[in-house]
């Protein structure tokens, strides 16, 4: 990340904006090596690296990526402990590279339950990062999209008529003032699983699901430029009718004539 991102002028116009990527198989990519799983989350960080790097120039401008749900405070102590160290090494790592690049990091989720110190480290690569107009990033972090949901439903009690929009803006965060985050276009999902898990739930309301096999460690831009292509020949219809079906008509009386 040394240099800055490409211009949003310069992005494909097919492209999806908001790319949201479940970060699955590190646990697995290890123990296939007989490595500790936590050596898994130390090589899924190069994955990350090599993701942030590689968004821009396919024109993606906000990318979201799961790093620790709700539900993993369930996991063994000792690999909840080496996940928050490594995220805590990731932020101080990270932030000179990301302000420099042109990258704004926001981080969403809880915050009150992680390690003395973190919240506000994380706090300080946000302001650090506040600037970036070439990419969003955003890392959920103790996160679940059902609580955070309720969360905003709560908040949204006090607000009056709700639409849509200013619920997005409740569920993006502080008091509804500022701007919603955009639906999610994809979401990719390694490891071989097909489920959500929880994630950014009203977000991917209309979003294509790609999952693909690989274990995220793998991942590689080429493999972020093949799930971009994909989605470029998907047909999105939100509800209404695709190409083909709206020309049934015409054709059906083009041939009776």
């Amino acid at each position: 990340m040394s240099q800055r991102f490409v211009a949003q002028s310069e992005m494909p116009a097919d492209a999806p904006r908001h790319v949201a990527i479940v970060m699955d198989g590190n646990g697995r990519w290890a123990t296939a090596r007989g490595l500790p799983r936590p050596a898994g989350h130390h090589a899924g960080v190069e994955a990350v690296r090599r993701t942030v790097e590689a968004a821009p120039a396919l024109g993606i401008k906000t990318l979201t990526l799961f790093a620790f749900s709700a539900d993993n405070w369930r996991r063994p102590a000792t690999e909840v402990a080496a996940l928050m160290a490594l995220l805590r090494r990731f932020v101080r790592a990270e932030t000179a590279r990301l302000a420099e690049a042109g990258a704004r990091l926001t981080v969403m989720g809880r915050r009150d339950r992680l390690p003395a110190g973190l919240a506000a480290e994380i706090a300080a690569a946000e302001l650090a990062t506040s600037g970036g107009t070439a990419l969003d990033l955003r890392v959920a972090l103790d996160y679940s999209a059902r609580d955070a949901i309720v969360d905003a439903a709560m908040r949204a009690a006090a607000q009056g008529p709700l639409t849509r929009e200013k619920f997005a803006q409740l569920l993006a965060g502080g008091d509804g003032s500022g701007e919603p985050v955009p639906d999610v276009d994809l979401l990719i999902r390694t490891g071989g699983e097909q489920r959500l898990s929880d994630f950014l739930l009203w977000e991917c309301a209309y979003a294509e699901l790609l999952f693909v096999p690989r274990l995220w460690p793998d991942f590689s831009a080429e493999d972020l430029a093949a799930a971009v292509a994909w989605f470029a020949v998907r047909e999105r219809r939100f509800g209404g009718l695709g190409a083909a079906d709206a020309q049934e008509p015409a054709a059906a009386v083009s041939s009776a004539a």
